[in-house]
């Protein structure tokens, strides 16, 4: 235990040491954020650069609510969707563990039948529930409901045949955390806690909602120039609930591309081409329209994360999304390097594709897939 101990601090301080970069780079860097958001209409920034699987720099640009306090390194964002890669990197410390399986049957798992569950009673006796596999679940390729409260009539239900194609489902990750929890009787955010953001030093990032965050909170600003309060998350979501900072996420980030607490078989399942996706844009979820050009790129999902082979090489990322949050995350593995944007506003994505090549150079990422319409930089 003791040389295991030794390791295990030896490589996390391998994580946070920062690599010799040229100053000037970074002042560039700097100066593009600040120019970008002169010119638009994000009020905040808060952009990480790994390099070599190690946190490079950290940076926080502008404001983070009406008041016009400053933005900061350590002020809590929403991480929105990019929750999504983090409780799949948990779910993959299980299967590391032993104790799950991707590719079972979630019916192996479950101490009672899905639908005799009251959250999941609509399913019925719809048979399909058996067919669900957490890999199907954590790829969005089960068919199932992107949130109840979309449908007409408030019910969960597939909406596809599962296993026929990617669309994607907030209600499956969260039901991933319903299964892990109702089977291995652990609780996901606690858990998550434990295993990742403690050993990490991720000290300002939690599952569920902290009274220590108030100090220092970044609001969200709406597309059309109203500000809405930052909520406080009063339940563990694995599809959303996650506040953290800049500063944290670039350590996590750091983690994940190095495969820190993982094996090498289980970190190469994160992304790997699990699922191919024809889809031409993400969302709308069930919108029926293929782009047959997604195959030249081999765009599909991994656990967590959407994969494809840019120009650098295989790359992966995941966004983060809602009406006053937008994030991306963003890695190429040749170098291990990659690049976290978080910003405090809706339209973050009209910065984010001229900031990402500057970091890290032309990775073909599929922007207008990720975000269907795509906004200029000038409001």
């Amino acid at each position: 235990m003791r040389l295991r101990s030794v390791v295990l601090a030896a490589s996390l301080a391998g994580l946070m040491t920062t690599p010799a970069h040229a100053a000037t780079d970074y002042r560039k860097l700097d100066a593009e954020i600040d120019r970008l958001l002169t010119i638009s209409k994000v009020p905040g920034l808060a952009v990480a650069v790994i390099d070599n699987g190690k946190v490079a720099h950290v940076v926080a640009k502008g404001v983070r609510n009406a008041k016009g306090d400053p933005l900061t390194t350590d002020t809590i964002m929403y991480a929105a969707s990019i929750t999504k890669l983090t409780f799949a990197y948990y779910v993959l410390m299980l299967v590391d563990d032993g104790k799950l399986d991707l590719d079972k049957s979630i019916a192996e798992y479950l101490p009672k039948p899905l639908p005799n569950y009251p959250r999941y009673a609509d399913l019925g006796v719809d048979e399909r529930w058996k067919t669900i596999t957490l890999r199907r679940l954590l790829t969005h390729s089960s068919g199932l409901a992107d949130q109840r409260f979309y449908d007409p009539e408030n019910k969960f239900r597939f909406n596809l045949e599962p296993g026929t194609r990617y669309a994607y489902s907030n209600e499956g990750i969260n039901l991933a955390q319903f299964v892990i929890e109702e089977s291995l009787g652990l609780k996901v955010g606690d858990e998550m806690n434990r295993r990742i953001f403690q050993p990490l030093g991720m000290t300002r990032s939690s599952m569920i909602w902290r009274d220590d965050f108030k100090a220092n909170l970044a609001d969200g600003l709406h597309e059309d120039g109203k500000w809405e309060e930052h909520d406080d998350r009063s339940s563990v979501k694995a599809a959303g609930s996650l506040d953290t900072t800049i500063s944290d996420m670039a350590k996590l980030t750091a983690a994940l591309v190095s495969g820190w607490g993982l094996s090498a078989k289980t970190r190469a399942e994160l992304d790997k081409a699990s699922f191919p996706i024809v889809s031409e844009s993400q969302f709308p979820p069930f919108l029926i329209r293929d782009n047959p050009a997604n195959a030249k790129i081999g765009l599909a999902a991994g656990i967590g994360v959407v994969v494809y082979d840019g120009p650098q090489g295989h790359a992966f990322y995941k966004g983060g999304h809602n009406d006053i949050t937008d994030n991306h995350l963003g890695c190429v593995e040749k170098g291990k390097r990659c690049v976290v944007l978080l910003s405090n506003s809706g339209v973050g994505q009209r910065l984010y594709p001229t900031l990402a090549k500057m970091v890290l150079g032309d990775l073909g990422t599929p922007w207008a897939w990720e975000y269907s319409r795509q906004l200029p930089i000038a409001p």
